[in-house]
């Protein structure tokens, strides 16, 4: 028998109650969106480091990145063998406009971020500028875009962190320049702010000056990263600056984590969503062969074996699942495309990959076992309705 009446016996199978296979299609349909979606968050934060540079380290305070470090400590790590060069940031906190768009900003030094931050690019004036001006700020090329913001802009943050020393939250800053990044990567994690340390520290109280965030520490060599980290935490052990160093990845990933574990998180949602369609689309594929069993019956009569037959109930279930997943997966690259910059999920391989491990998964689950209950149907029992033992 040629594989084109195979495909019209299942799509006949399908069609045959169109009610049900369009309810579990669009059941289907939103399982994957959401699955798809789901697994490009995880897929973001489980790659959110990677293209960080393999040359940095982060030394923060042992008990936690939001204990300040006293800038005195900057030059004992300068003087670490290996060490080319270091910089310091404090995370600020600001607000923008009504409070509802938030993105990251770092008060830094200029010359220091540009030192140990050569995949940043900014025209050689705009650097001049960023130096000089006491209450100048840089945004990344997405962040200004996003914003319209141009040069000369003042900006106004509302952070949530820091108060003045007149008590007001409000801070003025003056955009000096956009930088871009060195390549596709960091171009895309151009959503940040950089502000001129020098009014961060002066306007704030005099009790929290001098102080800093984390040291952004950059090695001659990556290889001697895990000496140069032990070295620095060595020079602090067993006083009152005690500190961690860290790769920048580990650091990065740390800090997501702050927010809980998002793969366990994702991947638990992920399982119930999985359940679900496995426990909808199952139903429905049982009650379509019992409805059938008189039909498979007859293919039997006209000579249809045992594994033909199953193979039929295999088929329709594959399509479905199929079906389902690509018009799902399709519908959640729509809904990644319409997302603000700041939220940049996309469905890359590993995302697609998970799709079409999911799909093989369900077809077997779903269809394997009235399959092998259509393959087991004696043709006596099957045409007076019943399923035999």
């Amino acid at each position: 028998m040629s594989a084109l009446k195979y495909v019209g016996l299942v799509v006949s199978g399908l069609t045959r109650k169109k009610l049900r296979t369009t309810l579990t299609f669009l059941s289907l349909v939103a399982a994957f969106t959401l699955l798809g979606l789901l697994q490009a968050v995880n897929s973001l934060f489980s790659g959110a480091a990677d293209f960080l540079g393999v040359n940095r380290l982060i030394t923060q305070a042992s008990t936690s990145f939001t204990q300040p470090l006293p800038m005195r400590l900057m030059p004992q790590i300068e003087a670490v063998p290996g060490v080319r060069a270091v910089s310091h940031s404090q995370f600020f906190g600001g607000q923008y406009g009504d409070g509802r768009s938030f993105f990251p900003q770092f008060a830094v030094n200029p010359q220091r971020l540009r030192d140990t931050y050569p995949e940043w690019l900014m025209p050689e004036d705009a650097w001049r500028q960023f130096v000089s001006t006491r209450d100048g700020a840089i945004a990344g090329r997405v962040l200004a875009e996003q914003n319209g913001w141009e040069v000369g802009d003042i900006i106004p943050l509302n952070s949530f962190i820091w108060t003045r020393a007149d008590g007001s939250r409000l801070w003025e800053w003056r955009l000096v320049g956009i930088f871009d990044g060195v390549n596709e990567e960091w171009q895309k994690s151009t959503g940040l702010m950089y502000l001129n340390f020098g009014q961060f520290d002066e306007g704030r109280p005099a009790g929290a000056r001098g102080l800093a965030g984390v040291f952004v520490v950059q090695v001659d060599n990556p290889r001697d990263s895990e000496r140069i980290a032990s070295a620095i935490d060595a020079r602090f052990a067993n006083s009152s600056d005690e500190t961690r160093t860290q790769s920048e990845q580990e650091f990065q990933l740390g800090f997501l984590r702050q927010l809980g574990d998002i793969g366990l998180i994702v991947n638990l949602i992920t399982g119930a969503v999985f359940f679900s369609i496995l426990f909808l689309t199952g139903v429905a594929m049982s009650q379509a062969v019992r409805e059938r069993i008189p039909e498979l019956a007859v293919l039997k009569c006209l000579g249809f074996r045992d594994r033909q037959v199953m193979g039929l109930v295999l088929a329709e279930s594959f399509v479905l699942c199929a079906l389902g997943a690509l018009a799902g997966m399709g519908l959640a690259v729509l809904v990644m495309q319409g997302l603000p910059p700041e939220f940049p999920i996309t469905a890359d391989g590993f995302v697609w990959a998970v799709a079409g491990a999911s799909v093989l998964l369900l077809t077997v689950l779903v269809g394997l076992p009235p399959a092998l209950t259509a393959q087991r149907l004696k043709i006596v029992d099957a045409l007076a309705g019943r399923t035999g033992s």
